[in-house]
């Protein structure tokens, strides 16, 4: 698949030499296998990054619902060529920000990690995530660090595989590691819609919402489902042990085993994030204790 690079300049503030003032962790995500992983799927990305296509697409129409214009937005993640057309249509100026150097290249925009972002405080009044906050290694430091990227009252939402996600590769994966007498971590550690909602509280996000879906896709067999996590940049990122034959073949006796008219289910949940930079515009809640009416009386039955 051919892209095409669009040509645009760095928003203000922008400077690779910059560091995050937040320390980083190298565990448990393998940073140059990340960016490495990224480039390498860019290839494929048309057949199999169907999730992050997924994402974009949510989060255009979520964008589309919020009454207001925005000037210029950051892209954490390449998001392919829909969201961009979208943002561009829209007439909001974007730079993209990607780990991998390939990615960042095709859109013009500049190689980083989410949480070593090295833009200006308030150089954005908009901030998208599509599809990489779930392997970053300091999440609650990268939405501290889009936080601080945002203006007063800018908008932030974001998209990741979540909690309850490949049922069916844990389950082959570990029938995999019991075939060889151990259990290796395989499949990436996962966060929750509550725990996602907490950091972004924490974050210092005001109005803040986590909310998802569950996709169910089904497959002809485990290569066809592996194929498409590589392809989309999705693979593990873990240093485990590689299978041998007789751990592979269990893998895939076990995904066979759950098998219904001839195909596997897979299920992805994936995450919403929103949230806005405070302001002192914003509507607040009523303080606690100044309500006029008791929850009992409330909750009498009406005569």
């Amino acid at each position: 698949m051919c892209h095409p690079v669009l040509s645009r300049t760095a928003p203000p503030g922008t400077s690779p030499a910059m560091e995050s003032p937040l320390p980083t962790q190298d565990k448990p995500f393998n940073r140059s296998l990340r960016r490495m992983r990224r480039d390498r799927a860019l290839g494929r990305w048309a057949d199999h990054a169907f999730l992050q296509d997924h994402m974009a697409e949510e989060l255009i129409e979520r964008l589309s619902g919020v009454q207001r214009d925005f000037q210029r937005a950051l892209v954490l993640g390449y998001p392919g060529e829909t969201m961009m057309a979208a943002l561009q249509s829209k007439g909001i100026a974007y730079v993209v920000a990607d780990a991998g150097f390939q990615a960042a290249r095709i859109a013009a925009g500049v190689q980083c990690d989410e949480d070593r972002l090295p833009f200006a405080d308030e150089s954005f009044d908009l901030v998208l995530a599509v599809g990489t906050l779930d392997t970053v290694n300091d999440l609650p430091g990268a939405l501290v660090l889009i936080r601080r990227c945002l203006r007063p009252d800018g908008l932030f939402l974001g998209a990741c595989i979540g909690s309850g996600s490949l049922v069916a590769l844990r389950e082959a994966m570990l029938s995999a590691d019991l075939a060889l007498g151990g259990v290796a971590p395989r499949i990436h550690p996962q966060i929750d819609i509550r725990a996602a909602g907490d950091l972004l509280g924490r974050a210092g996000f005001a109005l803040q919402v986590a909310d998802g879906e569950t996709l169910t896709v089904r497959y002809p067999g485990l290569n066809r489902l592996i194929g498409d996590l590589r392809g989309s940049a999705n693979a593990s990122l873990l240093q485990s042990p590689s299978l041998s034959r007789t751990g592979l073949a269990a893998a895939h006796a076990a995904f066979e085993a759950r098998r219904e008219d001839g195909k596997t289910s897979e299920t992805f949940e994936i995450m919403y994030l929103t949230g806005w930079s405070p302001s002192p515009d914003q509507p607040k809640p009523a303080a606690r204790g100044s309500g006029t009416t008791s929850l009992a009386d409330a909750l009498k039955p009406s005569d």
